[in-house]
C-alpha cells in the first residue's frame, strides 16, 4: 500500500466508525420513540438506518479496495468516532435534534476525506466522499425541519 492510501484509509475508518455509531444510534432511537410523531419518526429513523446500513459496507469496501483493513469492532468505533453513543431514551425532539447534529458531524468527516482524497488524485474516494456529504446534510435537513 502507497503511504497516500494509508492516510486516506485512516480518515475513511473514521467516517466507517462514524456512519456505523450513526447507525446503532439511529436504530436504537426508531425502536425507541414515543410521542404524537411516533409513525413518521418510526418511519424516517427506518429510513435514514437503512441507508446507514448500506453505508458502512461501501466505506469499508473502499478501504479493503486501498489495501488497509477496515475497522470493526464497537471498541474502535468508541476511539475513532466524534459521534458518541446513547445509552439514554431521549424524547423524541432530543433524538431529532440530536441526529441532526451527529449527520452535521459526519458530513464534515465526509468532507475532510473528500479534501484528503482530491490531494491525493483519489477519485474513487473523493467521489464516495461527496455521496456521503450530500446524504448526510440531506438527512440533518430533514431532521431538523422536524423542530422547526
Amino acid at each position: 500500500m502507497i503511504e497516500h492510501s494509508k492516510e486516506v484509509s485512516d480518515e475513511l475508518g473514521k467516517l466507517l466508525a462514524e456512519t456505523y455509531t450513526l447507525y446503532l444510534k439511529t436504530h436504537n432511537y426508531h425502536w425507541n420513540v414515543t410521542g404524537p410523531m411516533f409513525h413518521s419518526l418510526h418511519l424516517l429513523f427506518e429510513q435514514q438506518y437503512t441507508e446507514l446500513a448500506l453505508a458502512v459496507d461501501g466505506i469499508a469496501e473502499r478501504i479493503r479496495a486501498l489495501g488497509a483493513f477496515a475497522p470493526g469492532s464497537y471498541a474502535a468505533y468508541s476511539r475513532l468516532s466524534r459521534v458518541k453513543d446513547d445509552e439514554t431514551v431521549p424524547d423524541a425532539a432530543t433524538m431529532l435534534a440530536t441526529l441532526a447534529a451527529d449527520h452535521r458531524l459526519v458530513a464534515e468527516r465526509a468532507n475532510q476525506v473528500m479534501k484528503l482524497a482530491a490531494k491525493h488524485e483519489d477519485e474513487g474516494t473523493a467521489a464516495l466522499a461527496s455521496g456521503r456529504i450530500e446524504i448526510h446534510e440531506k438527512a440533518a435537513w430533514m431532521l431538523s425541519a422536524h423542530l422547526q
